[in-house]
């Protein structure tokens, strides 16, 4: 006789928050099953409501709150920045919650919240509503935030007119967060500049009309696992090179030394964008004008010849050709 499981005996795993298949599978059973609705099924950045209003909601656990290059105040406004205007949504308003633990700091708090208004100037947004509750000692880790945010529409993604010949654009290095992350914790030993790229991606909106047919930000799973699921939505496969991925130096000793794949590292400011490929060169030196984009690449493309549909190809610098997989475990929980 089979087995059953026995589902009072399963525990939540840390690794659940990792923006892999183990969170997707966790949210397919248990999220979609009981509030599935058209606004929600799409398991998008953002929900799309009438109006064209778009909306999204996030959560920011970071550990330690404060690390080289941001905070946890800059990081819960630029990541739900970020998830609408990969949306292909002009954010405009925010939601602030805390969670604070007792005996937190007076003065970090306050830090946190300059932080939070400077990011907040800079992304053009205005934080109207909020809600503050308090743990006892031990109850939580400092701090908590949720924020929740609304834009209005000026592009949507595509997948459906994605085409062979069609152009990646990645925005900039990888795996700089989740090292800047890392280092500040001290788990490793290790010493570096690395500084996390915690930043807003409002100057790509203007791209939406420029022809962009899909854009993520490269979170939580890293650049593979958000070309893994972009791809199960194609008809060809999609092919990266190796050597156009862009990598600080600082990123490049760092993973080679731990043993991490920094195609799986999380980032606070890069995107991914799929264009045509003959505005791929236009697009992409316009977001190298920009400082957020200075060191942006085309990385690959939608291949005809290579590959099934699906399939996400890595051609690599030994001149053979990986197949990259979603992640399936969380490599540093705790990052955002």
């Amino acid at each position: 006789m089979a087995e059953t499981k026995d589902s009072s005996q399963e525990k939540i795993s840390l690794e659940l928050g990792g923006g892999g298949k183990m969170m997707r599978d966790f949210i397919a059973e248990h999220i979609v099953a009981n509030f599935g609705n058209p606004f929600l099924e799409p398991l998008a950045d953002s929900a799309y409501l009438p109006g064209d209003i778009a909306f999204t909601t996030d959560s920011y656990v970071v550990m330690p709150i404060f690390f080289p290059g941001g905070d946890i105040g800059s990081l819960c406004v630029n990541g739900t920045v970020n998830d609408l205007v990969v949306a292909g949504a002009e954010p405009k308003f925010l939601s602030l919650a805390f969670i604070l633990e007792e005996g937190m700091p007076l003065d970090e708090l306050k830090t946190i919240l300059r932080s939070i208004r400077s990011s907040a100037e800079e992304a053009g947004v205005s934080i109207v509503t909020g809600d503050t509750k308090t743990v006892r000692r031990g109850q939580g880790d400092k701090i908590f935030i949720n924020t929740a945010g609304i834009g209005f529409r000026v592009g949507r993604p595509d997948p459906s007119r994605i085409q062979p010949g069609d152009k990646i654009i990645l925005t900039g290095t990888l795996g700089d967060h989740s090292l800047a992350v890392m280092v500040a914790r001290g788990e490793f030993g290790l010493e570096s500049d690395i500084r996390s790229d915690c930043a807003p991606l409002n100057y790509l909106l203007p791209f939406w009309n420029d022809g962009t047919l899909w854009m993520r930000d490269v979170t939580r799973g890293g650049l593979a696992t958000v070309l893994s699921e972009l791809a199960e939505k194609l008809s060809h496969a999609v092919l990266i090179d190796e050597g156009s991925v862009p990598l600080s130096d600082a990123v490049r000793g760092a993973t080679e030394i731990l043993g991490i794949d920094p195609l799986f590292l999380a980032c606070e400011g890069r995107a991914v964008l799929v264009v045509p490929g003959k505005k791929a060169d236009s697009i992409l030196q316009r977001i190298r004008n920009h400082a957020y984009g200075r060191t942006a690449a085309v990385i690959g493309g939608v291949s005809p010849t290579v590959g099934r549909a699906g399939e996400v190809l890595l051609s690599t610098l030994s001149g053979g050709l990986r197949l990259l997989e979603p992640l399936t475990s969380e490599l540093l929980p705790r990052i955002c």
